[in-house]
């Protein structure tokens, strides 16, 4: 007879909440970047008005990510991811009530609002997973939750053609319809993700639906810790959390898709609000297939036997390499081809980011991974702020020229910034309770 108990699948559960927040999380962000082209047009604004509202959400998402990630790690992924969807909801609602003759303080102040809640976005879900997986898995599980990140962005433009029209037709003839609601609906969603969060979450190992068995597995290439707390100041002057931060600034390049895309779109190929949800169907839904894949090929070269340095950097090299021909994106004049590319450096991107927040998990101790995940990501965000002021001013001033040297970097960068990566990291030796290096023999 075979006493052998089969491993619970419980995680599961958790990893699809994550899923459904980063969901929500994206669908909420990506709105601004579909109706662009248009509320541009509707509000009166420049580019670099535009560029301003877009810095506004990302210095508040710089600054909520060094005290956002801290908070996490300090009430637990429980309170915090709930404190964090909570402040993004109101603030993404907040949009719809911003009149035309007070357009652009409104939206610099909802953006801001709405970038300081989503910050907590990922600390917490990074957090989660090295509470719910093991090393092994990390990379996949999150592969997993960030491929969501495409849902968002592809279920945008979508519900914003269905809803929002320009009442003469063509854009810029009459008003600008229903623009308000792609906004309010995302705090319908949040409710019933609180709800659900709320009944069902719990660390593993004082969950009564986990197993023994399953809390061995996550457990099985883990150390145990004890309970206190690591303050962010602690890890900051840690060569591995710059390393990490480093890797972090190409989300300058994944904003730059999410925020400008549709106006390179619009302006280059002539592509309207009700023909945007095809293009970005195509960017997103690779960048889904890269984010799941980039995660899954990491963990199956750990499974054949690989270091963990050198299963991440190989799978890094890999993304990189992929990303490459979007610097070509701006020199096509077929409009297929330049989304196929875009959708091709969306997709390594999603790769590389799925297996750099992993970088996180695989070297610090799971109670500091909310804190440094806060620190990479709020320095991806000074990245992306300067990519947005210099854009929003070039295009101004020099036109879609801009667009080509903005392309050309958003190619180029990621075999750069593994370079530096490695000589920050170069073993990936991983840290202990107390932040020390722990060497095995």
């Amino acid at each position: 007879m075979n006493d052998t108990k089969k491993v619970g699948t419980y995680r599961y559960r958790i990893l699809a909440l994550l899923f459904a927040a980063t969901s929500i999380n994206y669908f909420d962000r990506s709105l601004m970047g579909v109706m662009s082209p248009d509320l541009i047009e509707w509000f009166g604004w420049t580019n670099q008005d535009y560029s301003y509202i877009i810095m506004s959400f990302q210095t508040a998402y710089a600054i909520g990510l060094l005290s956002m990630g801290g908070l996490i790690d300090r009430l637990g992924t429980k309170k915090g991811y709930i404190v964090s969807i909570g402040i993004w909801s109101f603030f993404g609602m907040l949009h719809a009530a911003v009149g035309k003759s007070y357009s652009f303080i409104g939206f610099v102040l909802a953006r801001f609002g709405l970038g300081y809640g989503e910050s907590g976005n990922f600390p917490a879900a990074i957090k989660t997973t090295a509470e719910w997986f093991p090393k092994k898995d990390r990379a996949f599980a999150t592969g997993i939750f960030n491929a969501a990140t495409s849902v968002g962005a592809i279920a945008a433009p979508f519900v914003i053609a269905a809803i929002v029209y320009w009442s003469g037709g063509e854009r810029g003839e009459g008003d600008l319809v229903n623009w308000q609601i792609p906004f309010l609906i995302t705090g319908v969603l949040s409710a019933i993700w609180v709800f659900l969060w709320w009944k069902t979450y719990q660390k593993p190992e004082g969950h009564p639906k986990v197993s023994p068995e399953e809390m061995a597995y996550i457990n099985s290439d883990s150390v145990i810790e004890n309970q206190d707390k690591i303050a962010w100041v602690r890890v900051l002057p840690k060569k591995e959390t710059w390393a990490f931060a480093l890797a972090k600034v190409t989300d300058a390049v994944w904003w730059f898709y999410l925020f400008w895309g549709a106006i390179f779109l619009a302006d280059k190929f002539e592509v309207d609000i009700k023909n945007m949800g095809l293009p970005f169907l195509v960017i997103y839904l690779l960048a889904d297939v890269g984010s799941i894949f980039g995660g899954w090929l990491s963990g199956a070269f750990i499974r054949k036997g690989w270091s963990i340095n050198k299963a991440r950097k190989i799978t890094l090299l890999i993304c990189a390499l992929i990303i490459l021909p979007v610097a070509f994106v701006a020199t096509t004049d077929n409009k297929w081809l330049a989304i196929f590319l875009i959708g091709l450096g969306a997709s390594g991107h999603q790769a590389w980011s799925a297996n750099i927040f992993t970088l996180v998990s695989d070297v610090f101790p799971k109670k500091a991974t909310a804190s440094v995940v806060g620190i990479g990501g709020m320095v991806g965000a000074v990245a992306g702020i300067v990519s947005s002021f210099i854009l929003g001013s070039v295009l101004d001033n020099a036109g879609n020229t801009g667009f080509f040297w903005a392309f050309l970097v958003a190619g180029s960068c990621y075999l750069i910034i593994l370079g530096f990566v490695h000589l920050l990291m170069p073993k990936m030796t991983p840290l202990d309770e107390n932040l020390n290096h722990v060497y095995n023999n």
